[in-house]
């Protein structure tokens, strides 16, 4: 199993970036538009739309406000065979850092699921300092 980790740091604090990250039904307009064209929310679930087209179902497995702690689980899409993420939002000087951690299979598909997490953090310090 590929592990793929990244983090940005963002010039607000825990609690303003917790709030947007929280939202986990609006990632397409809080954190990462751009990246991402839609989102969809049902029960526990979302539906996300890449830039590329590609669509993932992803399970909400844990929203711990106390740690700032966001964790779900890629259910349906067609680039992999398993995925399970985890997003934290940790006091770091002035700021926040945002810790991203995914683990996936295939291993062929860790390059282009690292362009995607890049991606994402370069929209989520844009628009979150916006």
């Amino acid at each position: 199993m590929a592990t793929i980790t990244k983090s940005v740091d963002v010039a607000l604090t825990p609690d303003k970036v917790w709030e947007a990250v929280r939202d986990w039904g609006h990632v397409h307009r809080r954190l990462c538009p751009g990246v991402l064209t839609d989102c969809r929310e049902e029960e526990g679930a979302r539906t996300v739309t890449f830039a590329n087209g590609l669509v993932a179902k992803e399970l909400i497995v844990a929203v711990d406000d106390e740690d700032r702690r966001l964790v779900w689980a890629v259910v349906e899409t067609t680039l992999l065979s398993h995925h399970n993420a985890g997003m934290q939002v940790l006091a770091s000087g002035q700021g926040s850092r945002i810790a991203w951690t995914a683990d996936i299979l295939p291993h062929e598909a860790a390059e282009q699921v690292a362009g995607f997490m890049d991606l994402g953090c370069a929209a989520m310090k844009t628009t979150l300092e916006s």
